[in-house]
């Protein structure tokens, strides 16, 4: 069980690390429409860590975060992507969405239980740097709405993997879930230091 555990930390963070993925940027890509509002938040990985990170602490929270915590993220989100969408600056955007990585994987990787209140206002900080990189991209014709729809469904269906994620690590390994679970949250973390640093 215990190798079990260690492959799939390996595999993980083999995931996390790859350089490759590291692009849903500002300025990047197709802008246009449902489909590629769904896949702004899937091209990089700092994007869908900390999406992720969101689920899997949600889920460490039980209870009413499990609901609460990832809609704060997706409804303050359309608001930074409304501010991005308008041309509205938002400092240290890239810094910002490099430290949600962080943040939230040390969270999780550190068990911090933290009342639903700060839990939900630490993720709608950094929602709104997610936010303003995908507005910044939002198209102003009348696409600009699907592609607003585009980004949020696929932020809530990452949120709803990290969920699962953790649910079903703790399904299959009662005994080193909550390791397991840990350890996915530092590889996000040190995968955030990578991605802030420029090394990722």
């Amino acid at each position: 069980m215990f190798s079990k555990t260690v492959k799939f930390t390996a595999a993980l963070a083999a995931l996390v690390l790859a350089p490759s993925l590291a692009s849903a940027h500002t300025g990047i890509g197709e802008t246009v429409g449902f489909f590629h509002g769904f896949s702004h938040p899937l091209s990089g990985v700092d994007h869908i860590l900390a999406m992720v990170m969101v689920g899997v602490l949600a889920w460490q929270m039980g209870g009413r975060a499990l609901w609460l915590v990832p809609t704060t993220f997706v409804l303050v989100m359309a608001l930074g992507g409304a501010l991005g969408m308008l041309s509205i600056p938002v400092p240290f955007v890239e810094v910002g969405i490099a430290l949600s990585v962080i943040v939230l994987g040390a969270i999780v990787a550190l068990g911090v239980q933290a009342p639903l209140a700060v839990a939900a206002s630490v993720v709608g900080l950094f929602a709104v740097f997610h936010g303003h990189a995908h507005g910044a991209e939002m198209p102003a014709a009348a696409g600009g709405m699907a592609y607003a729809a585009g980004f949020m469904i696929a932020t809530a269906t990452l949120h709803v993997a990290g969920i699962a994620v953790g649910y079903l690590i703790g399904k299959v390994s009662e005994n080193y879930g909550t390791v397991v679970t840990r350890s996915a949250g530092g590889i996000a973390a040190l995968a955030g230091v990578g991605l802030l640093t420029g090394l990722i």
